[in-house]
């Protein structure tokens, strides 16, 4: 996935109203930028640290950037939820993920129950449903989620449940954007609820798949699968 314009650098002065960041940009003014991220940012909102930004498309919008990464020491850290969708449209058309295997089309947005999963992949008769969750808590090589305990992170597990019981597939996929991480876990001590749902949609036959991506300013890219670890308790 490459961006469509470069994107701008900038140095992280704060979080806050947990939407918004000010940056400060290299002429030294003071910028307010979106934070399309609704988790906590955990170990991603640290002052001082180098950032890039990208031009909002909507001339109206209120904040004129979005915040898509932060540099951390060890790795850039992509932080725009909605990219890990676009990632993953990416590589499914690209046929890059084999865990997916065959299917006809791609549909977005697909109802199921009382809940909305970001993908259905359609062959036949059956639907391959497919949740995405964004990634960016790393701790010790062990790349965690949820940040923040997740109402409806659970809600959409449960669904996927409810995908298999009816016959089709459903898997949870974690997208990594960051390159620090040698593994995925559940965040066991941010939500003990999330990891207890998630280990109960594993034995329901719901997939768990891992993806670390490539992660710098000019493109952020899928690059390998990551084990998961159920049973620890981190």
């Amino acid at each position: 996935m490459h961006f469509p314009q470069p994107l701008l650098p900038g140095v992280l002065i704060r979080l806050y109203q947990r939407f918004l960041a000010e940056v400060r940009l290299p002429d030294g003014s003071v910028i307010t930028a979106h934070c399309p991220n609704s988790g906590s940012m955990k170990g991603c909102d640290h002052p001082g640290r180098e950032v890039r930004l990208s031009p909002a498309e909507n001339p109206k919008r209120k904040t004129r950037f979005t915040w898509e990464m932060i540099h951390l020491p060890s790795t850039w850290v992509g932080i725009n939820t909605l990219n890990a969708n676009r990632l993953l449209a990416e590589a499914a058309t690209l046929g890059v993920v084999p865990e997916f295997g065959p299917f006809d089309r791609l549909t977005r947005e697909v109802s199921l129950g009382d809940s909305r999963i970001d993908f259905g992949l359609v062959r036949d008769d059956t639907v391959f449903f497919v949740e995405v969750k964004n990634v960016t808590l790393v701790e010790n090589g062990t790349a965690l989620f949820p940040d923040a305990p997740t109402l409806r992170g659970r809600k959409h597990l449960r669904a996927l449940m409810d995908a298999v019981r009816g016959g089709h597939r459903g898997a949870i996929f974690y997208v990594i954007q960051r390159q620090d991480a040698v593994r995925f876990a559940p965040a066991s001590a941010i939500d003990p609820l999330y990891a207890q749902t998630l280990r109960q949609a594993r034995d329901a036959g719901v997939e768990m798949i891992a993806y670390r991506a490539r992660v710098n300013p000019e493109e952020i890219a899928l690059e390998v699968a990551l084990p998961v670890e159920l049973e620890t308790n981190r």
